[in-house]
């Protein structure tokens, strides 16, 4: 069932028997971390408690994350069967995920394709990144196109290959093309919201049971930035 809702302050894309897809805000967590804040997978576990009439405990997985500062879609199963399927699409790379992301500067290129290897700190919870391999780094691809020159901005269209913590964050930094509010990694100056300019807005998969193609698209938050894009 393909719809376009908002309940609850919970956007819904997509939903079936199997599968839920949101639009994630801007400073939702996905699951429950050390802050102890009510994680959005909590309130879509309500959403469909209330919604469904159902008693006791609602199974829900999680099947991938976002960044608490990034907006946009997250899929959740319903099922453990779907969950599982997912899982394993996701690990042989047939969920493409595509970023809306709004930077600085303009990357030298238009259009390219950038290879680091990242290495997790901890400590401040940063992707380290490196032109070659080293000691704990994993390999990091992706694909950028340049589709809109703001006044002072620049928007990327980025196709992830691989999925690294902050990977997306990390190596447009690395090229100085550093995503408006993400103070982590070098941003002149925050956003109101506390969020970063970074979206995931776009998904296309093959449903996991049904097997019929899933397309869903999630709009950007509201600003004057994301605006001119004319979603």
């Amino acid at each position: 069932m393909r719809i376009n809702s908002t309940k609850n302050n919970l956007q819904i894309i997509y939903e079936d028997n199997h599968l839920i897809i949101v639009n994630k805000r801007v400073g939702d967590i996905v699951q429950g971390d050390k802050t102890n804040d009510k994680p959005l997978s909590e309130v879509v576990k309500e959403y469909i408690a209330e919604k469904y009439n159902k008693p006791g405990n609602v199974y829900l997985g999680v099947v991938h994350r976002l960044d608490r500062p990034t907006s946009g879609i997250i899929i959740f199963a319903k099922t453990s069967k779907a969950l599982t399927r997912l899982n394993k699409m996701l690990r042989d790379k047939e969920i493409k995920k595509t970023y809306l992301a709004i930077a600085e500067n303009k990357p030298q290129v238009k259009k390219g394709t950038l290879i680091n290897y990242l290495r997790k700190n901890p400590k401040n919870n940063k992707a380290i990144v490196f032109n070659k391999e080293t000691e704990n780094t994993k390999k990091a691809i992706l694909h950028y196109n340049t589709i809109k020159e703001l006044d002072n901005y620049t928007v990327l269209e980025i196709d992830l290959e691989t999925g690294r913590h902050h990977q997306i964050r990390a190596q447009l930094s690395r090229i100085n093309c550093i995503i408006k509010g993400d103070l982590k990694y070098g941003a002149k100056r925050s956003n109101k919201n506390g969020g970063i300019h970074l979206h995931a807005y776009k998904i296309d998969f093959i449903h996991p049971v049904k097997k019929i193609e899933i397309k869903c698209i999630a709009k950007p938050p509201k600003d004057n930035l994301w605006d001119a894009l004319s979603f």
